[in-house]
Protein backbone atom coordinates (compact mmCIF):
# COMPACT_ATOMS: atom_id res chain seq x y z
CA UNK A 1 0.00 0.00 0.00
CA UNK A 2 2.87 2.37 0.74
CA UNK A 3 3.80 1.89 -2.42
CA UNK A 4 0.92 2.83 -4.54
CA UNK A 5 0.74 6.19 -2.16
CA UNK A 6 4.34 6.48 -3.14
CA UNK A 7 3.65 6.02 -6.52
CA UNK A 8 0.96 8.45 -6.38
CA UNK A 9 2.85 10.85 -4.79
CA UNK A 10 5.98 10.69 -7.51
CA UNK A 11 3.42 11.21 -10.44
CA UNK A 12 2.26 14.53 -8.78
CA UNK A 13 5.78 15.44 -8.20
CA UNK A 14 6.40 14.70 -11.77
CA UNK A 15 3.53 16.09 -12.87
CA UNK A 16 3.62 19.35 -11.70
CA UNK A 17 6.52 20.56 -14.20
CA UNK A 18 4.20 19.31 -17.20
CA UNK A 19 1.38 21.51 -15.19
CA UNK A 20 3.03 24.35 -15.31
CA UNK A 21 4.29 24.09 -18.94
CA UNK A 22 0.91 23.50 -19.45
CA UNK A 23 -0.05 26.96 -17.82
CA UNK A 24 2.84 28.57 -20.12
CA UNK A 25 0.80 26.80 -23.25
CA UNK A 26 -2.23 28.14 -22.50
CA UNK A 27 -1.14 31.52 -22.49
CA UNK A 28 -1.13 31.73 -25.76
CA UNK A 29 -4.67 30.44 -26.94
CA UNK A 30 -5.68 26.45 -27.14
CA UNK A 31 -8.21 25.32 -28.63
CA UNK A 32 -9.80 21.38 -28.19
CA UNK A 33 -7.32 20.43 -30.41
CA UNK A 34 -4.43 21.91 -28.75
CA UNK A 35 -5.76 20.10 -25.72
CA UNK A 36 -5.89 16.96 -27.20
CA UNK A 37 -2.29 17.21 -28.56
CA UNK A 38 -0.61 18.50 -25.55
CA UNK A 39 -2.60 15.89 -23.17
CA UNK A 40 -1.48 13.35 -25.79
CA UNK A 41 2.09 14.13 -25.96
CA UNK A 42 2.61 15.49 -22.23
CA UNK A 43 1.14 11.66 -21.29
CA UNK A 44 3.21 9.67 -23.63
CA UNK A 45 6.32 10.71 -23.08
CA UNK A 46 5.42 10.88 -18.93
CA UNK A 47 4.30 7.35 -19.44
CA UNK A 48 7.38 6.12 -21.84
CA UNK A 49 10.01 7.53 -19.99
CA UNK A 50 10.10 5.64 -16.43
CA UNK A 51 9.54 2.71 -19.05
CA UNK A 52 12.67 3.79 -21.23
CA UNK A 53 14.95 4.54 -17.76
CA UNK A 54 13.90 0.95 -16.68
CA UNK A 55 15.18 -0.62 -19.43
CA UNK A 56 18.68 1.21 -19.83
CA UNK A 57 19.51 -0.05 -17.09
CA UNK A 58 20.85 1.12 -13.90
CA UNK A 59 24.81 1.58 -15.44
CA UNK A 60 23.36 4.68 -16.68
CA UNK A 61 21.28 5.74 -13.93
CA UNK A 62 23.68 7.31 -11.79
CA UNK A 63 25.37 9.06 -14.88
CA UNK A 64 22.00 10.67 -16.43
CA UNK A 65 20.50 10.63 -13.05
CA UNK A 66 22.67 13.86 -12.37
CA UNK A 67 22.47 15.27 -15.61
CA UNK A 68 18.89 14.60 -16.37
CA UNK A 69 17.45 17.91 -14.92
CA UNK A 70 19.90 20.03 -16.20
CA UNK A 71 19.13 19.04 -19.56
CA UNK A 72 15.60 18.82 -19.18
CA UNK A 73 15.85 22.60 -17.56
CA UNK A 74 18.15 23.75 -20.56
CA UNK A 75 15.85 22.92 -23.17
CA UNK A 76 12.77 24.02 -21.47
CA UNK A 77 14.51 27.31 -20.66
CA UNK A 78 16.10 27.69 -24.62
CA UNK A 79 12.21 26.92 -25.58
CA UNK A 80 11.02 29.61 -23.53
CA UNK A 81 13.66 32.21 -24.85
CA UNK A 82 12.59 30.96 -28.30
CA UNK A 83 8.83 31.85 -27.44
CA UNK A 84 9.58 35.30 -26.21
CA UNK A 85 12.03 36.25 -28.82
CA UNK A 86 8.79 34.76 -31.65
CA UNK A 87 6.50 36.93 -29.38
CA UNK A 88 9.00 40.25 -29.78
CA UNK A 89 9.31 39.35 -33.64
CA UNK A 90 5.69 39.09 -34.33
CA UNK A 91 5.02 42.34 -31.50
CA UNK A 92 5.22 45.19 -33.94
CA UNK A 93 2.80 43.27 -36.76
CA UNK A 94 -0.69 42.47 -35.19
CA UNK A 95 -0.83 38.59 -33.38
CA UNK A 96 -2.21 36.19 -34.75
CA UNK A 97 -2.77 33.23 -32.92
CA UNK A 98 -1.00 30.31 -34.43
CA UNK A 99 -1.81 26.84 -33.00
CA UNK A 100 1.41 25.37 -31.29
CA UNK A 101 3.56 23.38 -33.75
CA UNK A 102 4.22 19.87 -33.12
CA UNK A 103 7.85 19.98 -33.20
CA UNK A 104 7.75 22.56 -30.07
CA UNK A 105 5.05 20.52 -28.34
CA UNK A 106 7.23 17.35 -28.53
CA UNK A 107 10.32 19.41 -27.59
CA UNK A 108 8.73 20.25 -24.91
CA UNK A 109 7.33 16.97 -24.05
CA UNK A 110 10.38 15.40 -24.06
CA UNK A 111 12.26 18.35 -22.05
CA UNK A 112 9.41 18.07 -19.10
CA UNK A 113 9.60 14.15 -19.03
CA UNK A 114 13.41 13.67 -19.25
CA UNK A 115 13.67 13.64 -15.18
CA UNK A 116 11.11 10.63 -15.57
CA UNK A 117 14.66 8.54 -16.96
CA UNK A 118 15.96 8.96 -13.28
CA UNK A 119 12.31 7.48 -11.74
CA UNK A 120 12.41 4.47 -13.67
CA UNK A 121 15.82 3.87 -12.13
CA UNK A 122 14.62 4.05 -8.69
CA UNK A 123 11.07 2.36 -9.86
CA UNK A 124 12.93 -0.77 -10.91
CA UNK A 125 15.25 -0.49 -7.23
CA UNK A 126 11.70 -0.30 -5.54
CA UNK A 127 10.22 -3.51 -7.55
CA UNK A 128 7.15 -1.17 -8.44
CA UNK A 129 5.38 -2.49 -11.46
CA UNK A 130 6.38 -0.52 -14.41
CA UNK A 131 3.39 -0.75 -16.05
CA UNK A 132 1.52 0.52 -13.34
CA UNK A 133 3.71 3.38 -12.79
CA UNK A 134 3.82 4.14 -16.29
CA UNK A 135 0.14 4.53 -16.49
CA UNK A 136 -0.38 6.28 -13.10
CA UNK A 137 2.14 8.76 -14.65
CA UNK A 138 0.68 9.20 -17.88
CA UNK A 139 -2.48 9.55 -16.31
CA UNK A 140 -2.09 12.33 -13.53
CA UNK A 141 -0.16 14.54 -16.80
CA UNK A 142 -2.79 14.25 -18.74
CA UNK A 143 -5.14 15.64 -16.00
CA UNK A 144 -2.52 18.00 -14.72
CA UNK A 145 -1.72 19.01 -18.09
CA UNK A 146 -4.99 19.98 -19.02
CA UNK A 147 -6.08 21.95 -15.55
CA UNK A 148 -2.97 23.95 -16.78
CA UNK A 149 -3.22 24.67 -20.19
CA UNK A 150 -7.29 25.86 -19.04
CA UNK A 151 -5.80 27.84 -15.96
CA UNK A 152 -2.95 29.68 -18.72
CA UNK A 153 -5.89 30.30 -21.63
CA UNK A 154 -7.88 31.51 -19.14
CA UNK A 155 -5.12 33.84 -17.72
CA UNK A 156 -3.94 34.54 -21.49
CA UNK A 157 -7.72 36.17 -21.99
CA UNK A 158 -6.75 38.95 -19.57
CA UNK A 159 -3.50 39.22 -20.18
CA UNK A 160 -3.38 38.60 -24.41
CA UNK A 161 -0.91 41.35 -25.52
CA UNK A 162 1.88 39.57 -23.42
CA UNK A 163 0.47 35.95 -23.74
CA UNK A 164 2.99 35.30 -25.79
CA UNK A 165 6.66 36.69 -23.83
CA UNK A 166 4.47 35.74 -20.39
CA UNK A 167 4.25 31.78 -21.47
CA UNK A 168 8.01 31.91 -22.42
CA UNK A 169 8.80 33.20 -18.98
CA UNK A 170 6.87 30.78 -17.24
CA UNK A 171 8.34 28.08 -19.55
CA UNK A 172 11.54 29.72 -18.57
CA UNK A 173 10.93 29.43 -14.78
CA UNK A 174 9.68 25.86 -15.33
CA UNK A 175 13.04 24.70 -16.78
CA UNK A 176 15.04 26.38 -13.84
CA UNK A 177 12.96 24.73 -11.41
CA UNK A 178 13.30 21.39 -12.86
CA UNK A 179 17.63 22.40 -13.53
CA UNK A 180 17.76 23.36 -9.37
CA UNK A 181 15.23 20.65 -8.31
CA UNK A 182 12.45 22.80 -7.21
CA UNK A 183 10.23 20.41 -9.55
CA UNK A 184 10.51 17.00 -10.87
Amino acid sequence: MSGLVGLLLVSISVGLSNFAGSIGIGLSGIDARTRIRVGIAFGLFEALMPIIGLLAGQAVAGYLGNLAKYIGGAILILTGAYTIWEGRRTASAEKERTPLNMRRLLITALALSIDNLAVGFALAIYRIQIVLAAVTMGVISVAMSLVGLELGHRIGARVEAWSEEIGGVVLIGVGIAIATGLLG
